[in-house]
């Protein structure tokens, strides 16, 4: 059975976390992902047949040595010189530094806490299901995810300005998608370039997009982080990529003789407002600066204000006609002084392509906002403006942080292709208004792009006479677009200016969802949907083992989302989002099982084993979909209710008619019981417990019973105790019968899959689980729109319903009624 990617990442995590201890997440991090590393290059390396392989495995250096070492009194240093120094020793690409230290007693523990500490971690990695050595596809990236999960959630844990070596993969994704990189525009020598490179996943998202080899080059001045990227290059199946260690302002790595090299493509997500970048420069007496690359010649940025020292480094490392994205705080669109002549040259040069405003809180180590400037030296000179978008709204909640879904990135990218304006969003601001005095070159994005809500204002003249305000239902145009009829039958002049329902309030919803025009919209969405569902059954049933999950979701995705966008009112990243989100749910483990093993042996049931639980005792990991006797079975692929609902939906029938009658023994035994409790009752003396706790004992009815015999005098007694004895025998006997039913039902489920043939597995995976799935939410969020319209025309119906002179003739009607109640008794109201 393949090992489901979630489940391997969150059990890599958790058990990682575990083993943690005291030990800081930016630390413990180090001897994680080493495991991990290792783990991986042992399994594709170890017994590699290639003459040159890509990392050379030493003898005696393997994962499979070092986990020899549990238990060892000397394993850390063993660990240390017999596998870390030798894999180092054989592959250039590699530093010491790289890797830490697996005998440091301050992080690990001394005597036999570290011996079991190191243990119990190698343990995690010596699973059958992380045996990478043969079943790992090309380009697929689970070894590389799984690398990035881990940092991401090291990241998380690590706390302020401990979380900068991971860019959120989401960010880099766009990053890679805005500088144009494609396989359309990639050849062999196309280079890319990172100077604040990280962990690097910033550079292996363009490596991504392009889509073939491509020279892969970066810099990190954290000489661990650096190692990060190393590893994490080569666990993408980039070992050729170049990482080297070192400050990139004060000494860049990469040069051509004295020149900075050059790139094709340059991105980066440099520290933000970093105070210590002028540290190593040297000024002259007019404050400029002196460097031998020259990228300071527009001026000096502030000396505790790196952001553009960055950006200037990027600049001057693109070529004539390179492409780059940068990561900077929104700081940088408008402070003042020497930042305010450097961004007014920026914008002058006509490099400055497009800003995206992204969420608040994104990033690891900091909250404030920020932005991806893209820039671009192809055809500046005839660039007349500056692409803009806010995209500062759309984001989810994902724990402290914030996270772009996937329609985020979708829009945001597909907003910046097409670089049209979308009112609130997005804007092409000529540099003629950049430059004008009112904006003096200030790049603020809240200058050119207004995205507040419109204010839902309440109409005062509505209030004192009534009807509701033209404007707010002219204010609906597009469904009036889609549906012309409908306002008409909806609404009637009442006065100029204001109109009146034509039915009453309770009526609307139902007056606007019979109406035709509706029905035509509704029928249009599923109409949609359906043509989808059809393609998109017809390809998820062609997936095959080692065909790629990545390629199969883009592809119905995309099919989804442009489906969508000649569907009116609803919005096409709404319906595209709940196809990825099922994706994360679901469809993506479900693909990578199907990939790795097939359809049919994908579907096979895996016996649940108890193990022990954190406490030492033997635990269910899990509860598992069904139960033969005390064994456990459950199916990743194929949930045993979809096997019961398509072959034997008459057992289930059964089944659920015993449940109601369940339920109706249990409901009169409970109003037998509440009748015959209290100290008069007939069932008192057998009634144990109180309160919501009472009940009867079939011990205690027979005691009584006996107790009692033939006693004219308890005959009363006798017949309700005998009613309630036959009520629970009934129940009990209707028990037996459900569970021999359930019992029975399981097992053929059970021998059903073993007969499962790979069309029926088809069926029940594309149709029944996945499309199902999906057309059920699809469908809930064209109801969600067409009842947005509904909602709106009721509330301001019931907005306006009662206008003053109503108010006060009701409130008159009501103090003369109180009058005369207190005159009635008496009293008076003055």
């Amino acid at each position: 059975m393949a090992v489901k990617k979630s489940d391997l990442y969150s059990s890599l995590w958790a058990s990682c976390d575990e083993l943690r201890g005291g030990m800081d997440a930016s630390q413990y991090k180090d001897y994680v992902l080493f495991m991990l590393f290792i783990k991986y290059v042992s399994d594709k390396y170890g017994d590699s047949d290639d003459l040159e392989p890509p990392i050379i495995i030493p003898k005696g250096a393997s994962f499979s040595d070092m986990a020899a070492l549990t238990g060892n009194p000397n394993i850390g240093d063993l660990i240390n010189t017999q596998v870390i120094q030798p894999l180092v020793d054989a592959n250039e690409m590699l530093a010491r530094t790289d890797f830490p230290d697996f005998n440091d007693p301050n992080k690990l523990g001394e005597g036999n806490d570290r011996v079991d500490r190191l243990g119990r971690l190698i343990s995690i990695f010596s699973s059958p299901d992380l045996n990478f050595a043969k079943n790992r596809a090309d380009h697929d990236d689970i070894l590389g995810d799984a690398y990035e999960y881990l940092m991401r959630h090291f990241a998380t844990e690590s706390g302020k300005s401990k979380g900068q070596f991971y860019t959120p993969s989401e960010v880099s994704r766009i990053i890679a998608k805005v500088i144009g990189i494609s396989p359309k525009n990639t050849v062999a020598g196309t280079t890319a370039y990172d100077p604040t490179c990280g962990s690097g996943s910033l550079l292996l998202k363009v490596a991504a997009e392009a889509g073939k080899r491509i020279t892969l080059e970066g810099q990190e001045k954290d000489v661990t982080t650096a190692g990060l990227a190393r590893m994490n290059m080569i666990l993408h199946d980039f070992p050729t990529a170049k990482i080297v260690a070192g400050n990139t302002l004060t000494t860049p790595k990469f040069l051509e003789g004295e020149r900075l090299r050059t790139y094709d493509y340059v991105v980066a997500n440099p520290p933000f407002s970093d105070k210590a970048w002028s540290t190593g420069f040297s000024y002259d007496e007019k404050g400029a600066i002196t460097d031998k690359h020259k990228r300071f010649e527009w001026g000096a940025p502030p000396k505790k204000q790196g952001d553009y020292a960055y950006l200037l480094h990027i600049i001057r490392t693109m070529k004539s006609s390179g492409k780059a994205a940068c990561i900077l705080p929104h700081g940088v669109l408008f402070r003042g002084n020497a930042e305010a002549d450097l961004r007014e040259a920026l914008i002058k040069s006509g490099y400055l392509k497009a800003i995206i405003g992204l969420p608040p809180n994104l990033f690891f180590g900091t909250g404030i906002p920020a932005c991806i400037v893209v820039l671009d030296k192809e055809n500046a000179t005839a660039r007349r403006g500056i692409f803009m978008i806010d995209a500062s709204k759309g984001f989810r909640k994902d724990g402290a942080k914030n996270r772009l879904r996937e329609q985020d990135i979708h829009r945001i990218v597909d907003t910046y292709r097409k670089g049209a304006d979308a009112p609130g969003y997005a804007r092409m601001v000529p540099f003629d208004e950049i430059a004008d005095p009112r904006n003096a070159f200030n790049l603020n994005l809240a200058r050119y792009i207004d995205t507040s809500e419109p204010e839902d204002i309440h109409d005062i003249d509505a209030h004192l006479q009534g009807g509701i305000p033209k404007r707010d239902i002219d204010a609906l145009e597009g469904w009036w677009k889609v549906m012309p009829s409908l306002r008409g039958e909806l609404f009637e002049d009442l006065r100029p200016g204001y109109l009146s329902l034509t039915r009453p309030i309770a009526e609307v919803k139902a007056g606007i969802e019979e109406h035709e025009e509706f029905r035509t919209f509704t029928a249009a969405a599923a109409g949609t949907f359906a043509a989808w569902r059809g393609r998109t059954d017809a390809a998820c049933r062609a997936f095959a083992p080692g065909d790629q999950p990545k390629e199969l979701i883009e592809t119905i995705s995309e099919d989804l989302l442009e489906a969508f966008r000649k569907v009116p009112l609803v919005d096409p990243y709404d319906v595209y989002q709940h196809l990825m989100d099922y994706w994360a749910e679901a469809l993506q483990d479900d693909s990578y099982v199907i990939a790795a093993t097939g359809w049919v042996a994908g579907a096979k049931p895996r016996e649940i084993v108890k193990r022990k639980n954190k406490d030492g005792k033997l635990a269910w990991p899990e509860p598992g979909d069904y139960v033969l006797g005390r064994r456990r079975f459950t199916s990743d692929l194929i949930p045993a209710r979809l096997m019961v609902a398509r072959f034997f939906a008459a057992e289930q029938a059964e089944i659920d008619a015993f449940d109601v009658q369940i339920a109706e023994l249990e409901q009169d035994l409970a109003e037998k019981l509440e009748e015959g409790a209290g100290e008069d009752g007939l069932l008192a003396e057998v009634i144990e417990g109180e309160g919501d706790k009472q009940k009867i004992t079939v011990k205690a009815l027979k005691a009584r019973l006996k107790e009692i015999g033939r006693d004219p005098d308890m005959a009363d007694e006798r017949e309700a105790l005998e009613a309630y004895q036959k009520g629970m025998t009934a129940l009990d006997a209707t028990k037996k019968k459900r569970k021999a039913a359930d019992d029975a039902l399981w097992k053929m489920v059970h021998d059903r899959y073993g007969t499962l043939t790979e069309d029926e597995a088809k069926t029940l995976v594309v149709a029944d689980k996945w499309l199902d799935t999906i057309e059920g939410r699809v469908t809930d969020e064209v109801a969600h729109v067409a009842q947005a319209l509904s909602t709106r025309v009721k509330g301001l119906a019931e907005r306006y319903a009662m206008p003053l002179p109503k108010l006060e003739e009701e409130v008159d009607l009501l103090a003369a009624r109180v009058a005369t109640h207190l005159k009635a008794m008496g009293a008076a109201w003055t």
